[in-house]
């Protein structure tokens, strides 16, 4: 079993209210051998929702409180992620998951690159904030 993003396997769960629908991704789900899940969503965000980006770093500075997630409206949403970070490592550990297929850029789900907080388009290295925990708790995390 592996973890993936819900909005690859065709639920429209993405910021604009959109999916980013992989088929291989959605045959997986559909034949049991992936869990879906959108960390954004399961955070207490909308769909859809204002665009949001890590200011001051990456996923795992937000995990140690050194950088923090906001909407394109400079509103701090940093909690929800933290939140939704936090629901998706215990689905992992209940299905006994080492690998997740995540979106990639995602402020959450985001594996090696993510936007740089300035909403300008500009990519830096770094993870998401769920992406980030599951690193540190050994779940091999690759972006698509």
């Amino acid at each position: 079993m592996i973890l993936v993003s819900a909005c690859l396997a065709g639920i429209d769960c993405a910021w604009d209210g959109k999916d980013r629908l992989d088929p291989r991704i959605k045959a997986m789900v559909e034949k049991g051998l992936a869990v879906a899940v959108c960390p954004e969503v399961l955070g207490g965000r909308p769909i859809p929702r204002t665009r949001t980006e890590i200011m001051g770093g990456s996923g795992g500075n937000v995990l140690d409180g050194r950088a923090k997630v906001f909407d394109e409206n400079s509103k701090d949403v940093t909690s929800e992620f933290l939140i939704g970070a936090r629901k998706v490592l215990d689905i992992a550990k209940k299905h006994n998951i080492k690998k997740a297929i995540l979106k990639s850029r995602s402020p959450s789900c985001g594996c090696d690159e993510i936007y740089d907080g300035s909403f300008q388009g500009r990519l830096v290295r770094g993870d998401g904030v769920t992406a980030a925990l599951l690193k540190r708790k050994d779940i091999l995390c690759k972006s698509i």
